[in-house]
C-alpha cells in the first residue's frame, strides 16, 4: 500500500505543480507517480498469483 500512497501523492503535486505553472515539476512528479503505479499493480498482481496458487510468504 506504501507504493499506491506514494503514487497519489506523486500525482496531488503534479496537479498542484501544474496549476501554479511549473510543467517541468509537474511533468516530473506524473512520471514518478506512473512508474509507482506500474510497480504497485505488478506487485500486486504477483501477490494475487500466489495468493491463488496457495503459497504462503509469510513462513
Amino acid at each position: 500500500m506504501d507504493l499506491l500512497q506514494w503514487a497519489l501523492i506523486a500525482f496531488v503535486v503534479a496537479i498542484v505543480a501544474g496549476l501554479f505553472g511549473f510543467t517541468g515539476v509537474a511533468s516530473g512528479a506524473a512520471s514518478i507517480g506512473r512508474v509507482l503505479f506500474g510497480l504497485f499493480l505488478v506487485v500486486a498482481v504477483i501477490f494475487l498469483v500466489l495468493a491463488l496458487l496457495g503459497v504462503s510468504i509469510l513462513a
